[in-house]
């Protein structure tokens, strides 16, 4: 899986989590499988009940952490 650097991304760009879906390819359906076991990147809801997001730079840590273990 190629890493991005949060420098040429933007690391406080919020993404989907369609679009962290189709970075990892993974399903909705794993992701959520994912998030119920707290195994996913850190998320964060936005507008109090808004769509979860996650930060690019959140994502990049956790894809190198995943690479790490």
């Amino acid at each position: 899986m190629a890493h991005r650097t949060t420098a040429r991304t933007g690391s406080r760009q919020w993404l989907t989590v369609d679009e962290v879906c189709t970075e990892l390819k993974i399903t909705r359906r794993s992701w959520n499988r994912w998030r119920s076991q707290g195994k996913t990147p850190r998320a964060k809801r936005l507008a109090g009940n808004g769509p979860i997001r996650v930060r690019r730079d959140w994502l990049d840590e956790w894809i190198e952490a995943q690479e790490e273990a």
